[in-house]
């Protein structure tokens, strides 16, 4: 048993399933300001009141596992990318506190907004702009010892570009859960939001085809790339799709998000195809990094009874709280 691709599996999936969760949650947070009406605000905040801390479990997930099956990689990512990953935290804990303190104050709400859109703003930009610093240079040669070396214009392109993405996300959830003038007017700002997503995804991709020879070899490599193909096929699929159901005037429930979920899969699983099998993209394969067996197959016991419950729980939440939102009866 590879023990190194089970737990490359393991940390894909719940780094996945935490970019879906709380993307939406963040993403209401960044289209919050272009709600203009408080109501608005208050109904948008009310339908993530009981699911956003719930969706930032597989955070919490996704980096205790880093640090038990390949603490190489952890203490590589917290040492050279501290700044963005020091503001990620702040920018969550500001988005929570805020989600506390809303619903109670009287004369400082508006500050509690404010929180509420700039802690997630930021969290998604520093998340984005950690990704960029990643796999924008894989090249094991440069080095990573200054403060600033993530600093650059590819990483902060990639901050931009995931918090339109999680905007995107945000605006499909309150098309779900919102109703009347809130609804339409989300539903126009998903549209404009999409084309901005697929401008995005063209564009870093043509980004990482030019600069990054390994990625460029097998994206282009014949026959090589018939099992690529079907991710770009896909993508055009489910924009399409998406497009579609806004097209039309029925309720279009679930399926914005669905599909723009897709779209997060897709992109996903064409970024793991391009840096498979490094951990760390041009520098440490996840063999190289892995843990002593014995850590990993103690950990790996506790993991697999754990992520039954956690999606077992999330289940239940999300069915419970599944209608509409209001400010009357909360759901």
């Amino acid at each position: 048993m590879d023990i190194a691709l089970i737990y490359l599996f393991l940390i894909g999936f719940g780094v996945l399933v935490y970019v879906l969760l709380d993307g939406f949650s963040l993403g209401v947070g960044i289209i919050s300001p272009y709600l203009n009406d408080k109501q608005d605000k208050a109904i948008a905040m009310k339908s993530l009141s009981h699911l956003w801390d719930s969706n930032q479990t597989w955070l919490v997930f996704g980096g205790v596992a880093v640090f038990v099956a390949f603490p190489s990689v952890y203490a590589y990512v917290l040492s050279n990318l501290y700044i963005p990953i020091i503001l990620m935290l702040i920018a969550l804990i500001f988005r929570g506190v805020a989600f506390e303190f809303r619903f109670k104050a009287d004369s400082s709400q508006k500050w509690w907004d404010l929180s509420f859109a700039v802690g997630s703003t930021l969290a998604a930009f520093c998340q984005g702009v950690i990704l960029g610093a990643l796999v924008g240079d894989m090249s094991s040669t440069k080095p990573m010892d200054a403060p600033l070396v993530w600093l650059t214009p590819f990483s902060l392109f990639t901050g931009v570009a995931l918090v339109s993405g999680y905007a995107l996300l945000g605006a499909c959830w309150l098309i779900r859960k919102t109703e009347n003038g809130l609804l339409a007017r989300v539903k126009t700002l998903a549209r404009r939001l999409m084309n901005a997503m697929l401008f995005f995804i063209v564009y870093i991709s043509a980004w990482m085809l030019l600069e990054q020879p390994i990625i460029a070899q097998r994206w282009l490599d014949w026959p090589t790339n018939l099992w690529l193909a079907p991710m770009p096929l896909l993508t055009v699929f489910f924009a399409y799709k998406f497009m579609s159901v806004l097209k039309t005037r029925k309720e279009p429930g679930y399926k914005p998000l669905v599909y723009t979920m897709g779209l997060f899969m897709t992109s996903f699983a064409g970024l793991v195809a391009g840096v498979y099998p490094y951990i760390i993209p041009g520098r440490l394969t996840i063999w190289q990094a892995i843990a002593p067996d014995k850590s990993v197959y103690f950990t790996l016991v506790g993991i697999l009874v754990f992520i039954p419950v956690i999606l077992a729980y999330n289940f239940f939440t999300y069915r419970t709280f599944s209608g509409k939102t209001s400010m009357k009866d909360g759901y």
